[in-house]
């Protein structure tokens, strides 16, 4: 049985979560609308038609759940700043209530003695700003470089651990191309240059953070997934390439000073020819004190000719008759050990922090307790797969559950249920989970 003890004294256990999903208010106190606000209201775009206004009351409730995190025995809270709580439309005039509000999170985080670790961009565009083309646009870099110039001179005194970006292939793959996540936006005129201005973004957010926060540890997170080609056929193997190198090679080589990486597919080539992407080799690198790994599940990839542009289609693991949580994800500790080998293979890479890893599951409620025992083996599973990866070397220094409690899940709405504390979405009364309990008694060691 593991403990956290054999991490080592300096390794940060913590809870991840995101404004949009966690906060509601959402057209309270002088915040504007975003994207996900948008995209929520409309019909089809959320199962069940679920919608963030209220999500968990985290604005309000915001003590007590820090509370819990403090109860579960984690030190580290991960949490995101709402762009449109801050600057309304983006730009501009500054909402006094938003910055307020924010002041209160993190003097409630050190009250209890936790430390507070921010994500400046999770996914929460300001609508004004998609207006006017939002990520695809060029002027958005200027936006969001005010906008962090703002929160760290606002919060640097007080905070010192950032995350610029949360998982940017996840948000310019699903907002951008494929359209099933806000803004809804499709096709890779869209794509590419959602592309590039976000991995300008990543690389500037982290420069105004050196320069405007003192002894400032700065990161990003990176979607990773190992990529597995379903049988060793040239075609299976070459777009299991292409996959990797969209999913876990397109940010994180920019911030290396690698550049996109053009060499394994034409595509990538065309839009570094297009887009004159060289020359913007030295905006996009910058050198992150950590990097975020975000890990769910690895990706089996078999070739399919029918399949615009990428030609390669996932085999679920249900198909394969592997385990998998309700979300269809395939469960395998092995995998996440072989993608944490693959990103410590950057020389530039510092060390590592598993900045989300958690799995959805049915809980079973009875007699007030909610028992998932599914979830208690998930994570045995994949801690002990870290500490094998730890002990061979690599630094990973930190990691952070997904997700504190029951959440909006984006498209999935309230059905995903990720927490370690369950929410109910009537009354938002929490209840911790057995997990939450394992939890508590693993710190404890």
């Amino acid at each position: 049985m593991i403990k956290a003890s054999d991490f080592g004294k300096d390794f940060s256990w913590g809870v991840a979560t995101a404004a949009p999903q966690i906060e509601g208010a959402s057209q309270l106190y002088g915040k504007g609308a975003s994207i996900w606000d948008t995209f929520s209201a409309r019909s089809g775009k959320i199962k069940k038609g679920h919608k963030l206004d209220i999500a968990c009351d985290f604005y309000h409730q915001y003590r007590e759940d820090i509370a819990l995190v403090k109860l579960l025995g984690f030190e580290v809270f991960r949490f995101s700043m709402a762009w449109t709580r801050i600057l309304p439309t983006g730009r501009g005039e500054v909402n006094p209530e938003g910055i307020r509000f924010y002041h209160n999170v993190i003097d409630e985080c050190l009250k209890q003695g936790i430390v507070p670790y921010i994500t400046l961009y999770h996914w929460d565009l300001p609508q004004a700003l998609e207006d006017e083309g939002g990520w695809t646009s060029f002027s958005i870099n200027a936006a969001f470089n005010s906008f962090v110039s703002i929160c760290a001179k606002e919060y640097g005194d007080k905070v010192k651990n950032w995350l610029v970006l949360n998982e940017p292939f996840g948000f310019t793959s699903l907002g951008y191309m494929l359209g099933i996540h806000a803004p809804g936006k499709t096709g890779l005129s869209n794509f590419f240059p959602a592309v590039l201005h976000t991995a300008i973004a990543q690389a500037e957010g982290g420069k105004i953070l050196r320069a405007e926060v003192s002894q400032a540890n700065i990161g990003t997170t990176y979607s990773c997934s190992e990529i597995i080609p379903y049988t060793q056929s040239d075609n299976d193997i070459l777009a299991a390439n292409r996959v990797d190198c969209l999913i876990n090679r397109l940010f994180v080589e920019p911030a290396q000073g690698l550049g996109f990486p053009t060499a394994n597919w034409d595509l990538l080539e065309k839009f570094q020819i297009e887009y004159g992407t060289w020359r913007l080799n030295d905006r996009m690198k910058f050198d992150f004190d950590f990097t975020g790994l975000q890990n769910y599940f690895p990706l089996t990839i078999k070739y399919n000719a029918f399949i615009p542009v990428i030609q390669a289609w996932e085999i679920k693991a249900k198909s394969r008759k592997k385990p998998h949580t309700t979300m269809g994800w395939e469960i395998n500790a092995d995998s996440f050990y072989r993608i944490i080998k693959q990103f410590a293979a950057y020389p530039n890479i510092k060390n590592l922090m598993i900045t989300e890893n958690g799995a959805a599951y049915h809980d079973k409620l009875a007699d007030g307790k909610v028992i998932d025992a599914e979830r208690i083996e998930y994570f045995e599973l994949y801690l002990t797969a870290m500490l094998k990866a730890k002990n061979e070397g690599i630094n990973i220094t930190g990691y952070m559950a997904w997700t504190l409690m029951d959440n909006f899940e984006w498209a999935e709405g309230f059905n995903a249920r990720f927490g370690l504390v369950h929410t109910d979405f009537k009354t938002l009364a929490r209840t911790i989970k057995y997990s939450g309990y394992w939890w508590q008694e693993f710190l404890r060691n």
